[in-house]
């Protein structure tokens, strides 16, 4: 994994001295921050007190486990996924252009809310929390690859790609950015520049030339 200057992963959420640690949203995000340094099963109780600068047992007060919190974590990352999947361009027409405006508003919502994605792309199935966002995202990949599946019968799409390989393929090429996309950093290209080449490199390999 790419380390930033102070041994932390360039992809952590970055910590600030005036952040109020006694809001569950605050501890939520410091736990994101810690579980995606450390790793879910490296992290403990007590790293997260000391990180939130907080005793456990205020965070006992907000939440009754290490497992809830990844829970909300993973959780926020899954909703804004599916929100996806329920809005009117990726519900109506035809299966080619629902199936574009999925990927480019699922890239979006990978950069928008990157720590939480990069925790849910990083769970392992060892508790029952993981191997229940395991069990959403494979809903979500089914989903999107139907969208691939529709669009081929349709006609704009290659029919000489396996589907399967087509959405892992695509998949592979979204998440990777939770590995390299650095916020804030000078050179680093937008939001929407990122998102408009994952389409344009997926589309143009993948639409059937008219």
């Amino acid at each position: 994994m790419t380390m930033a200057a102070d041994n932390r992963p360039a992809n952590a959420v970055p910590r600030t001295a005036n952040r109020d640690p006694y809001t569950p949203q605050t501890l939520l995000e410091v736990a994101v921050e810690v579980f995606n340094e450390r790793g879910y099963d490296g992290t403990s109780m007590e790293h997260l007190s000391r990180a939130a600068g907080i005793s456990k047992s205020s965070i006992y007060h907000h939440v009754r486990s290490k497992e809830e919190l990844l829970r909300r974590a993973v959780s926020h990352a899954l909703d804004g996924l599916f929100a996806v999947l329920d809005e009117p361009a990726a519900r109506h027409g035809r299966a080619v252009d629902r199936l574009e405006h999925v990927t480019r508003r699922t890239t979006l919502t990978l950069i928008e809310r990157l720590p939480y994605v990069t925790l849910l792309l990083r769970v392992r199935g060892n508790t029952g929390t993981e191997r229940w966002a395991l069990e959403r995202r494979r809903e979500f990949d089914h989903r999107v690859a139907e969208l691939l599946r529709q669009a081929v019968s349709e006609g704009d799409l290659r029919a000489d790609v396996d589907v399967r390989l087509a959405t892992r393929l695509l998949f592979g090429m979204i998440n990777s950015i939770a590995e390299w996309y650095r916020p804030g950093r000078g050179d680093a290209a937008s939001a929407q520049e990122i998102t408009e080449a994952v389409v344009t490199t997926a589309f143009g390999g993948l639409r059937l030339r008219q």
